[in-house]
């Protein structure tokens, strides 16, 4: 069967050296050689992350982290800042945790704004937030930086940051920003196959954990971290998902987290241009466009060309290249144009060509 390639939000393409490194031969996950590869792989993602706590690994989709934070933090209320169907997710994810949980609404497209979190802060209402940093449903990127400086006015606050579709592709300093949960999947910057979650806690949060009763055994925060201090993880993990991890940080570090990041940033330009030039309009706020994707405005909101998503991503798809035709309450009226992982200008550049042949034939 030919191969598809994958320029859609997640999973992205995987690389055949990162592939090769997954299928390395198992090992015991209580024995010195897993220990060994955790060991290795732990200082390259604590700079990555920017921090001096551990960075734990969970073999999970980031939704089990995401709901783990919810157990582990959450004893009054806690705040859900939404702005797309994944962070509009978490406030049903909260109530089904057992949690009051209340929702602060963005319209989609929109950013969340740290001075509406502040208001709410404000009241006293709330002991956890909930943020997902890039919202890939929308392709909107929320000012995390400013929304992290309120944690300075409300430091019982726990913060949980998502940024499953950001963290390797823009710099997150996890220590300076002073949050309490930075959780990241690694199917989609990372260019890994999905099932693996990286994740890093604050004092405070493990702290807070440890009060709280009913945080399960699978995500529970201090199981996590107890085994890291061993270079071990609570449950069974992937191990295939961790030496393809090992391999994608060699990658990125050659590379320089900082060239990494400014490729991301110039390959999601490129995209924005593309679009721009061809009539269509972009679907975020300008501004707050995301550095990994490409939401393309397709008449979700007034302005710009509109085509058949659905039939512009067959004519993709013939071409050997899938693209994404929108998702949730605006699928059809959106399509989303990953960049992100190991993407290059001459990979993006056979997308834009794909692209265009198929804009032709629609025309």
């Amino acid at each position: 069967m030919a191969h598809v390639k994958l320029h859609i939000p997640g999973p992205v393409e995987v690389s055949e050296k990162t592939f090769a490194a997954f299928c390395s031969p198992m090992v015991g996950h209580r024995g010195q050689g897993f220990k060994d590869l955790y060991a290795k792989v732990q200082p390259r993602l604590q700079t990555l992350f920017q921090t001096r706590q551990l960075v734990y690994l969970s073999t999970s989709s980031a939704w089990g982290v995401m709901e783990g934070s919810i157990r582990n933090l959450v004893a009054k209320r806690v705040l859900c800042c939404m702005c797309g169907a994944f962070s509009d997710k978490w406030l049903d994810v909260a109530r089904r945790c057992g949690k009051e949980a209340e929702g602060l609404q963005a319209e989609w497209g929109q950013p969340v704004r740290a001075e509406l979190i502040d208001k709410k802060l404000a009241t006293g209402g709330f002991d956890a937030l909930t943020l997902i940093h890039n919202e890939t449903s929308t392709g909107t990127m929320s000012p995390l930086a400013e929304i992290a400086k309120l944690k300075q006015k409300y430091p019982e606050v726990m913060f949980i940051v998502d940024a499953v579709s950001s963290l390797s592709a823009v710099e997150i300093d996890f220590d300076a920003l002073g949050i309490d949960v930075l959780l990241a999947g690694t199917q989609k910057a990372f260019a890994m196959p999905p099932g693996l979650t990286v994740f890093t806690c604050s004092q405070a949060a493990l702290a807070k954990a440890a009060t709280l009763r009913d945080r399960g055994y699978y995500f529970d925060f201090i199981e996590f971290q107890k085994n890291a201090e061993q270079h071990m993880t609570p449950s069974t993990p992937s191990i295939g998902h961790v030496y393809a991890l090992a391999s994608k940080l060699e990658d990125f570090f050659a590379e320089g987290l900082e060239a990494r990041y400014a490729r991301h940033l110039a390959l999601a330009v490129k995209t924005r241009d593309w679009a721009l030039s061809r009539g269509f309009t972009l679907f975020p706020e300008p501004g707050f466009e995301s550095v990994t994707l490409a939401c393309v405005n397709n008449g979700a909101k007034p302005g710009g060309r509109v085509v058949d998503a659905a039939k512009l991503q067959k004519l993709v798809k013939d071409q050997g290249i899938l693209i994404d035709g929108g998702y949730g309450k605006i699928k059809g009226t959106t399509f989303r144009l990953s960049s992100m992982g190991d993407e290059t200008g001459a990979t993006m550049q056979r997308l834009y060509d794909a692209l265009d042949e198929a804009l032709k034939q629609l025309s």
